[in-house]
């Protein structure tokens, strides 16, 4: 037997839905009582805001009555274009694409490729600072990357660690070749780690390394050097020497150690390879160098955040699952995408929920429990 719905049936339901809090959302008015508080019940839905590219869902407080779109506080935020073209551009610039291919594959303007690069860009150091934490500091890798900004008189450093046992990058800095800098990059590393023992690490001959590690990891460390003699553009010859621990400490990290049978570099040198081919203003021979040194950290953090959490790693292949960086570290339990990453920044920043598309729910709440 059919029963015929009343005619205000859709009305009715809409406003149920309408009048149903929603949950890990925060009023972002600073005069409402309840401002940056979650799960307070007073945010619902308030209907769409309708634009060319389509519409974007927008949020209501009760208790203020102001409303808030679901992309404040992304990179989608006011976006003139779809979410897919932004995801597009982002996705280029991890790949050693130009500002000036992307304007004329997206068929947009430079200045759009270069403000959208911004955008991403500043979103993914937010993701990084939050997520990049509470891995296991095993084996590490130190070396740096030499390159120029503005001009080629003032040379520019870009230092970068890895993690050698997941892969994970796991703290860069950018500037001049100091004793600053290098300071800089260990304490990143090791503010956002976790020591469980003497960690091994590794580095070239570069003076400051010495230095840093032994003010911050004083005897509590086994630190190797390699040094290599370059002769008519070619390796020579390889040195490798011990600056901290004793013999016996490094035959123990060398058992230890999954991937490294002797003291080496060779996992951060492939890193640095990775980073030069995936960021335009590290390709050589090419003119799409950084003009500041700033814009330079910027495309960096993109492409470690790409790296680390959206792209697989080859050596990570465990059965049919080739995992991220930080699936091995622990940090998340899969493969993100770049919607994922724009679209949690808001929780950070803004105190409302992480994800607002059902297509693309992600419990980034329990992965950060995970990690904490």
């Amino acid at each position: 037997m059919c029963y015929a719905l009343p005619s205000n049936f859709a009305n009715r339901t809409l406003k149920a839905l309408m009048s149903k809090p929603i949950k890990n959302r925060a009023c972002l008015n600073s005069d409402c009582p309840l401002y940056g508080k979650k799960d307070g019940g007073n945010i619902v839905r308030g209907g769409f805001i309708c634009k060319k590219r389509g519409r974007t869902r927008r949020y209501r407080c009760n208790i203020c009555g102001s409303t808030v779109a679901a992309t404040k506080g992304t990179p989608y935020y006011r976006l003139q274009h779809s979410r897919n073209a932004f995801d597009q551009v982002a996705a280029m610039c991890v790949e050693g694409v130009s500002k000036s291919a992307i304007a004329r594959i997206m068929k947009i303007s430079w200045n759009t490729a270069a403000r959208w690069q911004e955008r991403a860009a500043a979103a993914a150091k937010v993701f990084n600072k939050q997520m990049t934490n509470g891995y296991e500091l095993t084996e590490l890798q130190l070396d740096e990357i030499r390159t120029f900004s503005g001009s080629k008189d003032d040379p520019t450093w870009v230092f970068t660690a890895i993690v050698v046992w997941s892969r994970l990058w796991a703290g860069t800095s950018v500037g001049r070749r100091t004793y600053k800098n290098t300071r800089l990059l260990l304490t990143d590393t090791l503010k956002s780690g976790v020591i469980t023992a003497p960690p091994f690490i590794t580095t070239d001959g570069f003076e400051y390394y010495a230095r840093v590690i032994r003010e911050l990891l004083p005897g509590a460390c086994i630190h190797g050097q390699v040094i290599k003699q370059w002769r008519r553009n070619r390796v020579g010859s390889i040195s490798r020497s011990l600056i901290a621990g004793t013999p016996p400490q490094l035959d123990v990290a060398v058992s230890r150690s999954e991937d490294s049978e002797t003291i080496n570099t060779s996992f951060i040198e492939r890193l640095n390879l990775t980073i030069r081919r995936g960021s335009s203003y590290l390709q050589r021979r090419t003119p799409c160098h950084s003009r500041r040194p700033e814009h330079l950290a910027a495309q960096l953090e993109l492409l470690r955040c790409h790296y680390n959490f959206v792209r697989p790693h080859r050596a990570l292949k465990f059965g049919g699952v080739t995992r991220t960086p930080a699936m091995q570290a622990g940090i998340v339990s899969r493969q993100l995408t770049f919607r994922m990453v724009f679209m949690a920044v808001a929780g950070f920043t803004c105190f409302i929920a992480v994800f607002v598309d059902v297509r693309c729910q992600f419990d980034l709440e329990s992965e950060l429990a995970k990690a904490a």
